[in-house]
């Protein structure tokens, strides 16, 4: 599945580039050079971090899913116990 972002994230994934490279490296980068570098990140890196995202998320579902039959437990038979005492019927 290929990361994409949109127009808007771009530009300012872009323009931070630019400005890491001005306040870091001593260099300027222009637009095309931003450009190309972030789409070299996206697609070498970005997978790694998108799975790993993928897992964080699935481990703290799995954690969330176990935990269900605590917090949604209704225990069963409680008709007679609620009584206090049990009816004898005639």
């Amino acid at each position: 599945m290929a990361i994409v972002i949109s127009k808007d994230r771009r530009d300012e994934a872009i323009a931070s580039l630019q400005r890491y490279a001005d306040e870091y490296l001593d260099d300027r980068l222009g637009n095309l050079a931003a450009g190309s570098l972030l789409d070299y990140v996206i697609e070498e890196i970005g997978p790694l971090i998108y799975n790993q995202a993928v897992r964080d998320v699935q481990e703290r579902l799995q954690a969330q899913v176990m935990e269900v039959d605590i917090e949604i437990h209704e225990d069963e038979f409680q008709y007679w116990r609620k009584q206090g005492r049990s009816r004898k019927v005639r």
